[in-house]
């Protein structure tokens, strides 16, 4: 059985959520021949914010996730997050390459991630807590 199962998968689907909007980028960059930046391209600007911000976000939640798995809490308060994490970062993805003024899905998947890292960081440091207290 892995060490960590549960962030091995969530950081899996993850990864191809990842795929997914690095080829968004590179498609775009090759309809506009545009090698650096956006060059005023809107739909280009919104995918290369989407992959962005992906890569801001999702590291520091699988870390967290995998500190929450290492330290033994059980699968599913790892799994809970961590499916809240890819809809929150899925509802993101969608809603930036949707032209303004729409940003319902935008809005809420950054709720979701951020409420995720919160959760996170909060879930992890009373695991601590509660582990020295036994």
């Amino acid at each position: 059985m892995p060490t960590l199962p549960v962030t091995a998968a969530v950081a899996s689907i993850l990864a191809l959520l990842f795929l997914r909007l690095s080829w968004g980028v590179i498609t775009l960059r090759r309809r506009h021949r545009v090698s650096l930046g956006s060059a005023q391209h809107d739909d280009l600007e919104r995918a290369i914010r989407a992959h962005g911000n992906f890569a801001e976000y999702v590291p520091l939640c699988v870390l967290l996730l995998a500190c929450l798995e290492l330290n033994g809490a059980p699968w599913w308060l790892v799994a809970l997050p961590g499916t809240a994490l890819i809809a929150g970062r899925v509802f993101h993805a969608k809603g930036i390459h949707e032209p303004p003024p729409n940003f319902s899905n935008r809005v809420r998947g950054m709720k979701l991630t951020l409420t995720t890292v919160l959760a996170l960081a909060v879930l992890n440091l009373g695991w601590l807590v509660v582990g020295y207290l036994k």
